[in-house]
């Protein structure tokens, strides 16, 4: 299966539609790992990867070139959803598509947010 989805965290969450964001970005053949996490576990991860002691609200990583991880911290997302203007489903949506297109070798910047401006249109994410 392309797109599995780990879930560690008690509290319900719809991801329909991770699968299908996923294969349309990645293509059908990338083996794609999706976990969904709290802050503790968010927390640990960017400490152990990224030297930052807070809890991100999504991280990837790139395992092979047709085979990634990532961890979406579903406690963030609540708490930062509104920033954005988006219900926290569609912000945890759009952070998807951020880190597909990392895993794809794009890096922040216009280039980037022009391809998430794109997918958050064709997805219809609100």
């Amino acid at each position: 299966m392309p797109c599995t989805i780990a879930k560690t965290t008690r509290r319900p969450w719809k991801t329909d539609p991770f699968a299908s964001i996923a294969a349309r970005i990645l293509g059908s053949s990338y083996d794609l790992s999706v976990v969904l996490i709290g802050d503790k576990r968010a927390r640990a991860l960017n400490i152990t990867h990224r030297g930052k002691c807070s809890p991100a609200n999504v991280l990837t990583f790139p395992l092979t070139a047709r085979k990634g991880e990532v961890f979406l911290n579903l406690a963030r997302i609540m708490r930062e959803a509104h920033r954005f203007g988006l219900s926290p489903a569609g912000h945890a949506q759009f952070l998807l598509i951020h880190a597909c297109l990392h895993l794809k070798g794009r890096t922040h910047g216009s280039t980037m947010e022009k391809a998430e401006d794109y997918y958050v249109r064709k997805f219809d994410i609100r």
